[in-house]
């Protein structure tokens, strides 16, 4: 008896750090978010992108997601907006059109290597 509760405690602390990585989602990656702007950029798509970005860091992604889409129609050649729409749209689990955005940051990315190296974006474009 002893032994069986050992191997099922074995198991059980075998599986606890799978779960974990597993709420994360097939594609997300924890630690990348939403990214400021580059300095110059239209004010009206920096001033939707940080209030995207204060909304990201209270947890509320959908709220986010609005303001991020906001700097995207403000200004659409910004790497970063789409970007940003990409992260919050992969949170919320809608891959296909995070991938899309994701397409979308990488054309305008102009050699940035935060997005052109980006685990989650590439895990979306592979």
């Amino acid at each position: 008896m002893r032994t069986i509760l050992s191997v099922v405690f074995a198991l059980f602390l075998i599986s606890v750090p799978l779960t974990a990585v597993a709420a994360e989602g097939p594609m997300s990656v924890a630690a990348e978010g939403p990214m400021s702007l580059p300095a110059g950029s239209n004010s009206g798509a920096d001033m939707h992108n940080k209030a995207g970005i204060k909304n990201w860091n209270e947890g509320n992604i959908k709220g986010a997601l609005k303001h991020f889409q906001e700097a995207s129609a403000e200004d659409g050649s910004l790497a970063e907006t789409h970007f940003n729409e990409a992260v919050s749209l992969d949170k919320l689990g809608d891959h296909g059109a995070a991938t899309m955005h994701f397409k979308a940051a990488k054309k305008h990315a102009k050699g940035n290597k935060a997005i052109l190296d980006s685990p989650i974006l590439n895990g979306h474009l592979r």
